[in-house]
């Protein structure tokens, strides 16, 4: 996240539910994708600026719609933060694997990060 956004970020743990994730197909990171019954674990990002988001929108691409969804703390408060949401016409590059984030720490990260070249790209002009 530091790559992309330029920036160290204080990040609080939440639950997003009415989602799941899935590995995209021959890649490393997944795509959340709305279902009725769904939880997703992962972060909130807090202070990101205008020029952060504008990166992370150029990194997350075309197969993903950034918008607004609630998610829920560890003390029960319940937020509206911005994530990025896999486009449907972008489903059929889905597997049936849920995306998992300790599996990715173990291999999948190294991977993704040997494989990416783009972070120069998501300069801001």
């Amino acid at each position: 996240m530091a790559e992309v956004a330029d920036a160290r970020l204080r990040c609080t743990p939440a639950i997003l539910a009415g989602y799941r994730r899935f590995l995209v197909k021959d890649e490393q990171y997944p795509g959340v994708v709305a279902e009725a019954t769904g939880v997703v674990a992962g972060r909130v990002y807090h202070d990101l600026t205008p020029e952060s988001w504008l990166r992370l929108d150029r990194f997350e691409g075309k197969m993903y719609d950034r918008r607004p969804v609630s998610v829920c703390y560890e003390n029960g408060s319940h937020v509206l933060v911005h994530c990025y949401i896999f486009r449907p016409e972008f489903f059929h590059r889905l597997t049936e694997t849920e995306w998992d984030y300790a599996t990715f720490l173990k291999g999948g990260k190294a991977l993704f990060q040997q494989q990416y070249c783009g972070y120069k790209s998501l300069v801001v002009d």
